[in-house]
């Protein structure tokens, strides 16, 4: 659809900021004043990877996917939204004059007036956006993907485990990452390298603990099984990017193989006592293309996640990453709500969508707002070995959230201060909304 207006609203120069609210979990989020230039792509790919491929945003507006608000300096805010979940527009805001903004979408918004300031009419208005539901206290978790990336081994996750319980780190729950899987789109084909997936899960749940596992559901790489063999169950036209060094297929949900496929890999692994799914990359299933059904991209979204929903079964949990923040409303538990953090404080390229402590220290602040009110907030993962650039900050940030922590380092890497830091920020999560 094309932009039309639908509003106009008077600032005060120097005093008024526009908050754009970006369209995956690691696309940028945050305030801004009007004579601020806001994070944008750094190239084409990572507009594919990380922000919201069909309508870049022109120089000189502001643009949010599904909110955008206006705080104008009068201590008002006017805020312009989805309607609902199925229906997220792109909303812009571009300067006629000095002090008057014209706001515009391409599809059909709802529009709100707050007082308090822009953080108290962000929380009444993502109230007004959920079904009330009351979220319970997760405990902590040990994630393999920031010490071992995709290199991972099962004798890795042992090993964690037993340094886990020897320094007394209370992380309920070990998450295998990226790396036991041959291929992506293979999920229940394991790497070689990686060794026994049984055997690592067999350890942490007769350790006590809950077992938890990677994938990117709807993303089918070029060296695939799946991709050589059924071509039928990709979404014609659609381009997820480049990563793993190969390009990258969506996976159509709509097509009844691929949806049995897709329900089958999560009742595998329930099978095999994972109880936690973190769903990476989501924003592939949310992609534009010929699918078999003429289903919407984002109805065909919110299908996929209700297949993963129906193998896993209803207690499992949903982990959203990667994910668009809005369509995912009612369907996921937890969902990251910023870009990766990495062990350096600025991302390689200056874009923070990227990897980096800054973009997610940013966003995440920023999203604050959405936790025991959406979902439970994944604020991305602690690590604090001494190679990270400006731990003692993000420690601070991970301990101002109520989100998810998880602990991400190799234990036997911690210094003594990382690893008292680490303990300390290992607690369950808050139950109230920020």
């Amino acid at each position: 659809m094309s932009f039309a207006d639908i509003g106009e609203i008077t600032c005060v120069p120097g005093r008024a900021r526009v908050f754009e609210h970006g369209w995956q979990s690691w696309s940028p989020t945050g305030a801004y004043g009007l004579g601020d230039t806001p994070p944008r792509p750094a190239d084409e790919t990572i507009q594919i990877l990380c922000y919201r491929p069909e309508t870049p945003v022109p120089g000189n507006v502001f643009q949010g996917e599904g909110l955008l608000a206006v705080e104008p300096g009068d201590g008002s805010v006017e805020l312009w939204s989805a309607p609902s979940p199925l229906q997220v527009p792109s909303i812009r805001a571009r300067a006629e004059e000095p002090g008057r903004l014209v706001i515009s979408a391409d599809g059909p918004v709802r529009h709100h007036r707050a007082e308090g300031g822009l953080a108290q009419a962000l929380r009444e208005w993502a109230d007004t956006m959920a079904e009330p539901r009351t979220f319970p206290a997760v405990p902590p978790m040990w994630c393999t993907w920031y010490g071992y990336w995709d290199k991972v081994t099962d004798a890795d996750v042992i090993e964690n485990l037993e340094l886990a319980t020897r320094h007394g780190l209370p992380a309920d729950m070990f998450l295998i990452d990226d790396g036991y899987e041959a291929e992506i789109g293979d999920w229940l084909e394991g790497r070689p390298g990686f060794g026994s997936l049984e055997r690592a899960v067999d350890a942490i749940t007769g350790s006590g603990r809950r077992a938890g596992i990677w994938t990117a559901p709807f993303l089918v790489g070029h060296r695939s099984r799946v991709f050589r063999e059924h071509p039928e169950w990709l979404v014609g036209g659609a381009y997820a990017g480049r990563m793993w060094n190969q390009e990258l297929a969506v996976l159509d949900v709509t097509h009844p193989g691929a949806a049995e496929h897709l329900v089958n890999v999560f009742r595998t692994f329930r099978a095999m006592g994972i109880t936690h799914f973190k769903l990476d990359y989501l924003y592939a299933g949310a992609l534009a293309g010929g699918r078999r059904q003429d289903l919407d991209p984002i109805a065909a979204y919110r299908r996929g996640l209700e297949l993963i929903r129906e193998g896993g079964g209803s207690e499992v949990t949903l982990h959203g990453c990667g994910a668009p923040m809005v369509p995912s409303i009612g369907l996921v538990d937890i969902m990251r709500v910023s870009p990766d953090i990495a062990p350096t404080l600025l991302p390689r390229s200056g874009d923070i969508s990227q990897p980096s402590q800054l973009g997610a220290r940013l966003t995440g602040a920023a999203r604050e707002f959405l936790h025991a009110r959406w979902w439970v907030n994944d604020p991305d993962c602690i690590i604090l070995r001494p190679d990270v650039e400006a731990r003692e900050e993000w420690a601070a940030h991970i301990d101002r959230t109520g989100g998810l922590r998880g602990a991400s380092d190799p234990i036997a890497a911690l210094d003594e201060w990382g690893l008292e830091t680490t303990r300390r920020l290992m607690v369950p999560t808050a139950t109230d909304p920020s």
